[in-house]
């Protein structure tokens, strides 16, 4: 569950608790170290799970992409050059920053 979108989580935790499917969750932590996850109680109903959310994770896929689709057509969605104009010294600053990360991990690669 680590970096699941609230809305997908809820949606996992009702379609489980919908087909009767029993199960436990696990969080993070007080630091973060711990596993976040959906655990199931029995594991005789581990194949129905697996097929549930294969089928859900379909479905959101698509789902997700058309509002991408949709709101790329409708101009919303933020282009490089945008977020430029927004704020180009931090935009400068990070471009800056993938430079450096890029010269220190290639410099001993291309230094032959």
């Amino acid at each position: 569950m680590r970096n699941v979108p609230a809305d997908e989580a809820q949606e996992v935790r009702e379609l489980l608790e919908d087909n009767e499917i029993e199960f436990f969750e696990t969080f993070a932590g007080n630091w973060s170290i711990s596993l976040p996850a959906l655990w199931l109680k029995r594991e005789a109903q581990f194949e129905q799970a697996r097929q549930l959310l294969d089928e859900y994770q379909n479905e959101r896929v698509g789902r997700i992409r058309e509002e991408y689709e949709l709101h790329r057509q409708r101009g919303e969605v933020k282009t490089l050059w945008q977020s430029f104009v927004e704020s180009p010294f931090q935009f400068i600053a990070y471009m800056g920053l993938v430079a450096i990360v890029l010269f220190l991990s290639l410099r001993f690669f291309l230094s032959f």
